[in-house]
């Protein structure tokens, strides 16, 4: 089995909801046809894949369904963070009833084996322009739910940590936050996001290793609409935690 992530599919497969990709440009033209080309060549059953994030362009779940089933009908088990465009989002219980190959991550962790993947939406950080009161409050429950997350996966056990959030987890100047601070006391050993978008957009995310952590980029357009191996691991007993981590 093996781990793999993209964010930022902005599915719009509903047909009350008209928000065609390819106005922003040839890398989404067709974007959701290349991604299953891509996903099918590449995902096996028996392979997890993160998705980090903006997954439908619905306002209400009812009109994110027709996204969802598609996903679901994907290969391999998918775990989903929310994105900043998933006004759809409704209590995770409920959306975790839907469809068991997707898993729906908030205040909790996911294990496939003994690797935990964590994660919440996240939020922009101090230091970005306009950064206010309204955005610190936002930005501090953002880590709090990250650190829930986190606990779930060190209460469990986890013998290796990848995170999951769906903005960058810095500034555009690449300053340490919350969020990598978090990261890096947990010994999380990668962390992928989304969110950005275009080539001056691009830029703007941390792309390396910082204090032991590892991140990437992985929108879709970022990453022309393949999955990424995030990690390789040997057996297929993928299993949500238990743990009570509120």
């Amino acid at each position: 089995m093996s781990i793999y992530a993209i964010g930022d599919l902005h599915l719009s497969l509903d047909p009350r909801i008209r928000k065609p990709m390819d106005v922003f440009g040839e890398k989404w033209r067709d974007h959701y046809k290349r991604l299953k080309e891509n996903w099918v060549r590449i995902i096996s059953e028996d392979d997890t894949v993160i998705i980090c994030g903006d997954i439908s362009w619905g306002l209400k779940l009812c009109e994110a369904m027709a996204d969802l089933r598609w996903i679901a009908g994907l290969p391999g088990h998918k775990v989903i963070t929310k994105g900043n465009h998933d006004l759809w989002w409704t209590s995770v219980n409920k959306l975790n009833t839907i469809d068991e190959r997707i898993t729906f991550l908030q205040n909790s962790a996911y294990f496939a084996e003994d690797v935990a993947i964590c994660g919440t939406r996240g939020w922009i950080c101090p230091g970005t322009e306009g950064f206010d009161a309204h955005d610190e409050k936002i930005y501090r429950r953002e880590q709090q739910r990250l650190e829930t997350s986190l606990r779930c996966a060190a209460a469990d056990g986890a013998g290796e940590i990848i995170a999951s959030l769906h903005y960058p987890p810095t500034n555009d100047k690449f300053a340490p936050s919350g969020f990598t601070e978090l990261l890096t006391r947990y010994g999380v050993g990668r962390c992928i996001y989304g969110h950005l978008h275009g080539e001056d957009a691009f830029g703007r995310g941390f792309r390396g290793t910082l204090n032991g952590v590892r991140y990437d980029l992985v929108s879709l357009d970022y990453v022309d609409a393949i999955p990424v191996l995030i990690r390789e691991t040997r057996h297929d007993n993928g299993k949500k935690s238990n743990t009570d981590c509120m």
